[in-house]
């Protein structure tokens, strides 16, 4: 409908250069930035795939306001329990609360795709607080060693 992927994504880059692969401190193995969510049937897939995944934490490095719902890119350092260090983005609706309470260098829980492992992770808002704790400890623990 829109032409190829690649005109689109290069479309994405001229209008909003903040959300490219380059800015975003990610390879070019990451698909990018949808630019409505809702309407991309891979988005709606990731996401659905990204609420089953693995648990792992993220420290916030950054983040982009995309529009004014207010849906916003966060980026985050992500370090797996199996010791996989990655640059994370998660694509994600917040309310004007949570948004004033980000800060660099917070830790969150995420999930991500071990077997896709594109770059892509979602807020963690229903994991058990003794998982986190214990992937906490056990990360931690590694550091140590």
């Amino acid at each position: 409908m829109f032409g190829s992927k690649k005109k689109v994504d290069d479309l994405m880059a001229q209008l909003r250069p903040d959300l490219s692969r380059e800015a975003l401190g990610v390879g070019l193995d990451f698909p990018g930035v949808a630019p409505n969510p809702l309407l991309s049937r891979d988005a709606r897939k990731r996401t659905a795939e990204l609420r089953t995944g693995a648990l792992a934490l993220g420290v916030l490095v950054g983040w982009r306001e995309v529009n004014s719902n207010p849906r916003v890119v966060l980026m985050f350092d992500v370090e797996t329990a199996g010791g996989i260090t990655f640059r994370g983005i998660a694509d994600e609706d917040l309310t004007i609360t949570d948004l004033t309470r980000l800060a660099p260098g917070q830790t969150f829980p995420v999930r991500f795709r071990p077997a896709v492992m594109d770059h892509y992770v979602a807020l963690a808002r229903d994991a058990d607080p003794a998982q986190v704790q214990q992937l906490s400890d056990e990360i931690a623990r590694r550091k140590r060693a």
